[in-house]
């Protein structure tokens, strides 16, 4: 039997998976704030031990790069090495890799009613395929054909240098390198990010953000989910909110159509993570395609690129998808 994970920057899910019954049917799940723990083996070692499971491997997906078998998580204060958790979880194998490279080993197993259509397009069969995935950062991944079958590759895209389309960006660009000294794409995209872009607009406009909305903002924990759920059910009272996250998606249209120029992605974008379902009919009114496509020469081969959210955990099912391969590879690591 396997434990997959997923590991991310808010919130940590784990499964029970076993060969028998596949990758897509768990037989225990369990989710908890990630924040709340030190480290990785608290979390896996309690969730055993409430499921009275044995398991001989784990298959974990971490928001990072992972390097030699070892991890240092990027929004997460933790460092995980396959080997220090094998040992410590006494399992036979323990395999990390990249989140977005398990959302990539997902997408070819996913379903239609997995996804939602943002653009039909035309795919082109065995051709690349991108797959980026807004959440606390800014994740982005690739697939490639070998041949005989996709292979999932990592990617730190979501860290390169942001390239502002017009004036308004140009000036968050501005304040985003005074703040951070180097402005990236997670820094407008991701839920981390997100307030940013809010703090560079209300710096334009001090008069625009309701007293009442402050007063909010200054007592969260984390703005952005109050940010996000303002500018989607009460944008028309809260201009500030809306004006945001109509930014925030264009960047994410930008950027995506950056990622699949740089590899060609005829095969397909794939948009993962836990913003984007929320926001179907948002991606679909036209700002994101427009700024997916805004080109130059290039606009038409975009324009015939399929576009698809991912409306399920497919890191957590890829992940196991990865883990049970994993598992029955005759090289694993072991303690």
């Amino acid at each position: 039997m396997l434990i997959a994970g997923d590991i991310g920057g808010t919130t940590t899910r784990l499964a029970l998976v076993s060969e028998k019954q596949g990758a897509r049917k768990f037989i225990a799940e369990h989710e908890v704030r990630s924040g709340d723990f030190s480290g990785l083996e608290p979390i896996v070692e309690a969730f055993l031990a409430a499921n009275n499971a044995q398991v001989t491997s784990a298959c974990f997906d971490v928001p990072g790069p992972v390097i030699a078998g070892r991890a240092q998580l990027t929004n997460l204060p933790w460092d995980l090495e396959e080997a220090t958790l094998c040992k410590n979880l006494k399992l036979q194998s323990v395999h990390l890799l990249n989140d977005l490279q398990a959302i990539a080993h997902a997408v070819p197993h996913l379903l239609p009613e997995d996804l939602a259509v943002i653009n039909e397009g035309e795919k082109t069969e065995n051709a690349a395929i991108a797959i980026m995935a807004p959440g606390t950062g800014l994740g982005e991944a690739f697939l490639v054909w070998n041949g005989s079958g996709y292979v999932a590759c990592p990617s730190e895209g979501g860290h390169a240098d942001f390239a502002p389309a017009n004036h308004v960006q140009a000036g968050l660009w501005g304040f985003l390198t005074d703040r951070f000294g180097h402005a990236s794409y997670e820094r407008v995209c991701a839920g981390s990010g997100l307030p940013n872009v809010y703090d560079y607009l209300r710096s334009l406009d001090p008069a625009s953000e309701s007293e009442g909305f402050a007063v909010q903002l200054q007592a969260a924990h984390d703005r952005t989910p109050l940010i996000v759920e303002a500018a989607l059910t009460k944008g028309e009272h809260n201009p500030l909110a809306a004006a945001t996250l109509r930014i925030v998606l264009d960047v994410w249209g930008a950027e995506a159509g950056n990622l699949a120029l740089k590899i060609l992605a005829t095969g397909g974008l794939y948009i993962g993570g836990g913003i984007a379902p929320r926001m179907i009919p948002q991606l679909l009114s036209g700002g994101f395609m427009r700024a997916f496509t805004d080109k130059g020469r290039f606009a038409k081969l975009l324009g015939n690129v399929p576009v698809h959210v991912i409306m399920i955990n497919a890191a957590l099912l890829g992940a196991a998808i990865a883990g049970l391969e994993h598992a029955a590879s005759p090289a694993v690591r072991r303690s």
